[in-house]
C-alpha cells in the first residue's frame, strides 16, 4: 500500500478485503465491493465523477472493430487514466455481455479458470448482474472452467473494471473469470472456448493486468514497451517469450513484467479466434508519471486494443530538448496553471488526479519549481523542489498537491476554499553558487542560504513583495533557517537562481 502524503491510502497493487458473500435477490450470490475506498472512491457520486473525468480526457479509438481490450487494475489514482484510454476504444458501442478476465492474486492453488456462476458484483454504483447462461455455456464448452466463487471474494483485478462497465454499458451483464495460471495451452484452450460461446453475441473481452512491478522508471519504460508490443501480435507464446526474456535480464527490483499475463494470453487467443487481425498500443504510463508517485520504484500501466480495421498509431512529435533556448509560451503557462488547479480540485472531489500529458517539449524539461497558493491575497501554501527528478508538467501536479495539503504552516485546503485560491507557479533556473552576498540582486535573484547544517530559500519575488532590501531579506532568510538574524554575515554559503513567475492573475 502506498500512503499519500496527506493521509489517504490508495493501493498500487494489493489484495482486497476478506468479505462474506450474502445471497442476492435474483437467485444468486452478490459479491460485495471489497476494495471501494482503497482502489477507487467509495462514494457513488465521487466514483462516477472520477470515471467521467477520466473518460473526458481519454484518447481516441484505434480499431474499427474492437474485440478485446487490455487495461490496468491498480488504484484509480495511479492507473485510472490509462484504464479509461482502453475503454475509450469501445465507448460508443453497445454490449450485452462483458467478459472480465481477472488476475489470480489471492488463490495460489488455482490452476484452472474460476468462474463466478451467478448473482452479481456490487460497487457503490449498484450491482451488475452475472450472465449466468453464458457462464453455464462456457463451463460446458471448456473442461478447464469451473464454478468457483472463492477466488473472486478478495480479487481486485475484476472489481476495479466494473465501475467503468456500469457507467459505459449500464445494461450489460458480466462473465467474471479468474485465469489461474499463465500456461499457454490453458489460455489458448480457454480463449477458443470463450470465442465459441461469444460468437453471435454483442460481447466485449476485458483483460485486466498491470505491467512491470517495482523497477526504476527508466527500466520500466523499456520492459513495458516490449511486453506491450508482444501483446499486439495475438500470439500467447510470443508474449510468454517476451516476458521470460525480460525476466532473464535480472533487472533490479523487477518482480514481474505483467501480473495479468494469463488473462492477457486468454484474451489474445479469444480475440484471434473471433477474427481480430492484431492489436494497437493505445497508451502507457507508470506510477512515476503520476503526481503522487516516485520514480525509483514504479508499476507500469498500459492499454491495448485487439481487433480488426486497425488505425495507424499517430506519430509522436520529436522529443528534442528545449534546454538550449528554453522558454514557456503563453499556452504552456496556461496549461500548467490549469493542471495545477485541476490536480487539487480532482483530488478533493474524486480522490484521483489527472495524468499530465499533451504538453510541449518546453513544458517537459526538468526544471525546479515552486507552487504558491494565495487566498484573498494572503499566503495559503507554498512548497517547491529545487532539484527536479521529473518533467516540469509532472512536477507541477506533485508540488501543487504538496502546497495544498503538506505545508505545515497551514491546515489542508478544503473544497470550499478552491474558488478563493489563486495559484502562482515559479519555474526556476539551475542553482548557481556565488562567493558572497554582494552578488545578490534583489528582485532578480532567489537565494538559498546554508550554514551549520541549516538552510532556507526565498524566491526572487519575496523581497520586493515585502519591501525588503538585501540585508533585511538575508536577516529574514537566516531566521527562516532557524538561525539568528545576522547569521548570514559570517560562515554562510549562498546560491542564487532566477525564476519565471506566472499565475492565474497574470505574470
Amino acid at each position: 500500500m502506498t500512503t499519500l502524503p496527506f493521509g489517504l491510502p490508495f493501493v498500487v497493487l494489493g489484495l482486497g478485503l476478506t468479505v462474506a458473500s450474502p445471497a442476492g435477490g435474483d437467485g444468486g450470490d452478490i459479491r460485495p465491493a471489497a476494495v471501494a475506498g482503497r482502489f477507487y472512491p467509495e462514494s457513488a457520486s465521487a466514483l462516477r465523477l472520477a470515471v467521467e473525468k477520466f473518460m473526458r480526457d481519454a484518447l481516441p479509438a484505434l480499431a474499427k472493430e474492437p474485440l478485446a481490450i487490455v487495461v490496468p487494475h491498480a488504484g484509480y489514482i495511479y492507473s485510472g487514466q490509462i484504464c479509461a484510454d482502453g475503454y475509450s476504444q469501445i465507448r460508443d458501442r453497445t454490449y450485452d455481455t462483458v467478459v472480465i478476465l481477472g488476475t489470480n492474486h489471492t488463490t495460489p492453488s488455482l490452476r484452472k479458470i474460476a468462474l463466478y456462476p451467478d448473482g452479481g458484483f456490487r460497487t457503490p454504483l449498484g450491482t451488475v448482474p452475472v450472465d449466468g447462461e453464458a457462464v453455464s455455456a462456457l463451463i460446458a464448452a471448456c473442461p478447464d472452467c469451473k464454478p468457483d466463487r472463492g477466488p473472486h471474494l478478495r480479487e481486485h483485478s475484476l472489481e476495479v473494471q466494473i465501475p467503468f462497465i456500469q457507467i459505459l454499458f449500464p445494461q450489460a451483464k458480466i462473465i467474471p473469470a479468474i485465469v489461474g495460471e499463465a500456461d499457454v495451452g490453458l489460455c489458448t484452450r480457454f480463449g477458443a472456448a470463450l470465442a465459441k460461446v461469444l460468437k453471435g453475441r454483442r460481447a466485449l473481452i476485458v483483460a485486466s493486468s498491470d505491467l512491470s512491478h517495482y523497477p526504476s522508471a527508466d527500466d520500466a519504460a523499456v520492459v513495458d514497451r516490449k511486453t506491450l508490443e508482444a501483446i499486439t501480435t495475438l500470439n500467447p507464446a510470443t508474449l510468454q517469450t517476451a516476458v521470460r526474456s525480460q525476466m532473464a535480464r535480472r533487472i533490479p527490483n523487477l518482480s514481474t513484467c505483467a501480473c495479468g499475463e494469463a488473462p492477457i494470453m486468454a484474451a489474445m487467443a479469444a480475440a484471434k479466434a473471433l477474427g481480430a487481425q492484431g492489436g494497437r498500443i493505445v497508451s502507457y504510463a507508470h506510477s512515476g508519471d503520476i503526481p503522487v508517485g516516485e520514480r525509483d520504484r514504479v508499476v507500469g500501466y498500459g492499454a491495448v486494443v485487439l481487433g480488426s480495421g486497425l488505425e495507424k498509431v499517430p506519430a509522436s512529435a520529436p522529443t528534442t530538448s528545449a534546454a538550449a533556448n528554453w522558454q514557456l509560451s503563453p499556452e504552456d503557462k496556461k496549461a500548467l496553471l490549469t493542471l495545477a488547479r485541476e490536480t487539487i480540485s480532482r483530488y478533493l472531489s474524486t480522490q484521483t488526479v489527472p495524468l499530465p500529458r499533451g504538453f510541449s517539449p518546453a513544458a517537459m524539461e526538468r526544471r525546479g519549481i515552486f507552487v504558491t497558493l494565495k487566498k484573498r491575497g494572503n499566503l495559503r501554501g507554498c512548497i517547491g523542489r529545487m532539484i527536479p527528478d521529473r518533467p516540469l508538467a509532472t512536477l507541477v501536479g506533485t508540488i501543487a498537491l504538496q502546497s495544498a495539503f503538506e505545508d505545515s504552516r497551514f491546515s489542508p485546503v478544503t473544497p470550499r476554499e478552491l474558488p478563493d485560491l489563486k495559484i502562482d507557479i515559479s519555474v526556476l533556473t539551475p542553482m548557481k553558487p556565488i562567493p558572497g552576498p554582494a552578488e545578490i540582486v534583489v528582485g532578480r535573484d532567489g537565494v538559498l542560504l546554508q550554514k551549520g547544517g541549516r538552510s532556507a530559500v526565498f524566491l526572487p519575488q519575496v523581497a520586493p513583495e515585502q519591501g525588503w532590501g538585501r540585508d533585511e531579506m538575508l536577516n529574514h532568510l537566516s531566521q527562516k533557517a532557524g538561525l539568528p538574524a545576522g547569521a548570514w554575515r559570517e560562515g554562510a554559503q549562498f546560491s542564487t537562481f532566477q525564476a519565471l513567475v506566472f499565475g492565474e492573475g497574470g505574470p
